[in-house]
Formats: structure tokens, sequence, C-alpha cells
């Protein structure tokens, strides 16, 4: 498990919003449950798959937990254990972002270069 980075999956244009103002607040349900959702890098795929299935128009982000304070991760119902976020998160600790497609079978296509 890396510590050193999370991964964000967020539609586009909630995107271009929070770059607005510098920061991301979540997602409707990020907001609902109190925390942002992260997953880590091997967490991805199947986030992707459970959550976000046929959905277009996403981008990954990828964050540098070193300035996250109030970073946790918790134990889900599956027994993984996922980074949460409970406050907002500053935009200035994404390093990268990446956009995700769909192909042809709808699938989401993951960047190889993720490190």
């Amino acid at each position: 498990m890396n510590l050193k980075h999370i991964y964000k999956i967020i539609d586009n244009e909630e995107l271009k919003k929070a770059k607005l103002s510098g920061e991301y607040l979540g997602s409707s349900k990020d907001i609902k449950d109190g925390y942002i959702h992260f997953s880590g890098q091997d967490q991805v795929a199947s986030t992707l798959k459970k959550y976000y299935s046929g959905i277009d128009n996403l981008i990954l982000l990828k964050v540098e937990t070193l300035k996250l304070d109030h970073l946790v991760w918790e134990q889900a119902s599956d027994g993984n254990f996922f980074p949460h976020l409970y406050s907002s998160l500053n935009l200035n600790n994404v390093i990268n972002e990446y956009e995700i497609s769909l192909d042809n079978e709808g699938i989401h296509k993951i960047p190889d270069d993720l490190n």
C-alpha cells in the first residue's frame, strides 16, 4: 500500500468548479457521508467498476498525502482500508490529473503511468 499518494475519481465539471475556489468540498455522496472518499492506487479499478460503471467524463486526481492533516485510512465493509479525508481538499495537493475514458465496451481505461 502506497501511503504517499491517494486517488480521487471526480467528474470533469465538478473539477472545473473546484478549480475556481482552489478547494474541493466533495461529491454529494462525500458531503452526505461527512468525508471525501479516496482510493489507493490498487483500488482505483474496483472503485470505478463498483461506483462509476459506464460513466464518462471522469478525471482521476493523484493527491499527495503529506499535507493532508485530516486523512484517515478506515476499514470498509469488505475488509479493505480506504483513505477518507475529513476536510476539504486543497487542490495544491493534487500533483497529477488523468483523463479516464471508456473503451468500446464501456469499460474504463486506467492510465498506465499512475506512479
